[in-house]
């Protein structure tokens, strides 16, 4: 009897080691990156910091310190339907490697029968049984294993980029809402100056001191206010709108208050990188886990060529009276070796297929390095650029301020014209409206860097308690 009973479990347990054989895929090696060594334009700025953590290495939460877009940001992880989405396609991946390893393993299953031959006798059996279990002499089961392993690994590195997407979507609707918001108050002081202005003018033209020119002129000027100050209304509306369906969900009631838009700014980020930090990005991984993907695919389709091993067996009793089923054992061992000799081209053909996908993996694995350098030489070609537009655009609507203030008193005087007051208002109006949206083009450089360099998916550890 322990015999009997040791045998099928010394055949599953040489099954299983041969099982555990290498694979037949192709050593991989990874792709030289096309791209330049360090990126142009990275130490541009003086002022740029040249040391300090990398964005990949560095929480959100550190850098984006407004309390009032931290919270918005983590609502938005909590709530973002694509968000959720890609955390669904990972564990529908995990399911996916789950059921490829399960074919590494016999299947053993509970098997009765009852057999009744008219006239003869009956036969009934119980037992434990094993079929089809395929031996992978050859690692064709081990190279989809593969396969299905780094298909999960590309499908969480999705997730990562989506999150760096998302994240950096909601900084920019933010900025965007903060900076129009800005727009909405000048153009609503502006529009409340001429309409003070365009009173006085009226009056005076009243009395016959100003000329229906003069007047005309200052109507036109108010309304040109009211335009910019509807049109900053209606998008600041639309920025709302934009910034509710990224959180996935209203604005929350009790958020942090806002700084003023004067007090709004970034960190910059370190410059001294080299492109080999494009390796780290989300992306990129999720390319090149695609194409290890591809390349154990390799091994499946050449394991293809060579004889396969099915066992199938059984352990347990049999007995030609159900009183007496459990007085005599029994068991069957029934290999089957299947060589392949004509498939009209069937695996050949395959096995061009997976070559072929695999050199695609390699061309896209090498276009999202591609990719990921031009995001990088796009954000810092206006890093420094932005900076001195910034500072020039400050002095411009300083001088325009103070412009505006000597036009007015020398009017009042009577030394000036009109039409020197109002050209002054005008040109405060457009300086004004340059300069938010200089510092707006700032803000969004200084999230596109942090994005394009892979920051936003490390998340703060949790504080110690």
């Amino acid at each position: 009897m322990k015999t009997l009973l040791l045998k099928p479990i010394a055949i599953a347990a040489a099954a299983c080691l041969l099982a555990a054989c290498s694979t037949m895929a192709p050593h991989y090696e990874r792709p030289a990156a096309p791209v330049a060594a360090s990126f142009p334009s990275a130490a541009a700025s003086a002022a740029a910091p040249t040391t300090g953590v990398a964005p990949a290495a560095q929480p959100w939460q550190a850098y984006f310190q407004d309390a009032r877009l931290a919270q918005l940001i983590a609502t938005a992880l909590a709530n973002n339907r694509d968000l959720r989405v890609s955390v669904l396609n990972i564990e529908v991946a995990r399911a996916q490697v789950g059921l490829t390893r399960a074919s590494e393993f016999p299947t053993v299953n509970v098997q009765g029968t009852h057999t009744r031959e008219t006239g003869i006798q009956t036969i009934d059996t119980v037992g434990l049984a094993v079929a089809g279990y395929e031996l992978d002499l050859w690692g064709r089961v081990r190279s989809l294993t593969d396969a299905a392993l780094a298909q999960l690994s590309a499908t969480t590195e999705a997730r990562k980029a989506a999150q760096i997407s998302l994240i950096a979507s909601v900084a920019n609707a933010y900025y965007a809402m903060a900076g129009d918001q800005a727009l909405l108050e000048v153009a609503e002081q502006t529009l409340r100056t001429r309409t003070d202005t365009l009173k006085l003018y009226q009056l005076r033209f009243d009395n016959g001191v100003a000329s229906s020119i003069d007047l005309q002129l200052n109507k036109s000027l108010v309304e040109t206010a009211r335009v910019a100050y509807v049109s900053a209304k209606r998008q600041r509306a639309l920025d709302e709108d934009a910034l509710v369906l990224l959180i996935g969900q209203p604005l929350p009631a009790q958020l942090p208050a806002a700084p003023a838009w004067d007090k709004m700014a970034l960190p910059d980020v370190p410059t001294d990188l080299s492109s080999d930090v494009l390796l780290k990005r989300p992306d990129v991984l999720q390319a090149e886990q695609q194409l290890i993907a591809a390349n154990a695919d390799i091994g499946a389709a050449r394991a293809a060529f060579f004889p396969t091993i099915t066992l199938t067996g059984s352990y347990g009793t049999a007995s030609t009276k159900l009183s007496g089923l459990f007085d005599h054992s029994a068991w069957t061992f029934i290999p089957q070796v299947t060589l392949p000799i004509f498939d009209a081209g069937r695996n050949r053909n395959n096995l061009r297929v997976s070559e072929a996908q695999r050199d695609i993996a390699t061309a896209q694995y090498e276009k999202a390095v591609q990719s990921a350098f031009r995001d990088v030489a796009d954000a810092l070609a206006g890093r420094a650029t932005l900076v001195d537009q910034l500072a020039a655009q400050q002095a411009e609507t300083d001088a325009e301020a103070e412009r505006f203030k000597l036009s007015n008193l020398l009017y009042t005087n009577g030394v000036a014209s009109s039409l020197d007051l109002l050209d002054a208002q005008r040109s405060l109006f457009t300086s004004q409206q340059l300069l938010v949206q200089a510092k707006l083009a700032l803000l969004q450089n200084r999230i596109a860097v942090y994005r394009a360099l892979g920051g936003g998916w490390t998340e703060a550890a949790a504080p110690a308690s």
